[in-house]
């Protein structure tokens, strides 16, 4: 199965359904998203398990788990630039089968891919990302599935949720149908196919202090 599973760092994670996707006992997973948590919450707690066997991300560096997995071949990652996994998952989404983009030409990340030169540049082709599973976090809801997302949480989860064959959102809030400005809905409930409501720990990632 491949899952999509929103968040940047650990800013916006589905914590309740990264948790539920753990309990499954679900493995040899391929999963899309940013980057792997830490070693001990969020993506990392599925990486503890062993039960993600691919990871396509952008960024590795806070999980020791996920480096150790990968130097020593269990885990499989497939490397893209962070703006080139957003556009290969809002791609999906739109059903757009492909795009060429500049970056990463001449470096590892373009090797064994199309090139293709458009007035005068070169450019690689990246090929959309679509998903069995979207599993997302949002701030409020409502029972139709419109979403609204919050800030810096307001980042992979949009467009993750359009590329999932199944989503599921977690939120802060369902809220009664209509009681949502039709103008403030970032993810409009078409997109969603279940919906919960959940605490969250909001953990911080690298919490930096200012000496007294």
């Amino acid at each position: 199965m491949t899952v999509m599973a929103g968040g940047f760092g650990l800013c916006g994670i589905p914590e309740k359904l990264i948790l539920a996707l753990r309990d499954s006992g679900a493995k040899d997973l391929t999963v899309i998203s940013n980057n792997a948590g830490v070693d001990d919450f969020g993506l990392g707690l599925l990486l503890h398990t062993r039960q993600i066997k691919k990871m396509v991300s952008s960024y590795v560096g806070e999980n020791k788990t996920f480096e150790k997995q990968y130097l020593s071949g269990e885990l499989e990652l497939e490397f893209n630039p962070q703006g080139t996994l957003a556009e290969r998952i809002r791609a999906g989404g739109a059903g757009i089968p492909a795009f060429y983009t500049k970056t990463g030409v001449g470096t590892l990340v373009a090797e064994g891919k199309e090139h293709k030169d458009f007035d005068g540049e070169t450019y690689v082709m990246e090929t959309g990302l679509k998903a069995d599973l979207s599993i997302i976090k949002a701030w409020k809801g409502d029972s139709e599935g419109n979403l609204v997302f919050r800030k810096t949480a307001r980042n992979f989860n949009p467009m993750m949720a359009t590329a999932g064959k199944v989503t599921i959102a977690e939120v802060e809030e369902i809220v009664p149908v209509g009681s949502l400005d039709p103008d403030h809905i970032h993810t409009p409930g078409i997109f969603v196919q279940r919906i919960i409501q959940a605490t969250h720990e909001k953990r911080i990632e690298q919490r930096t202090v200012r000496a007294a």
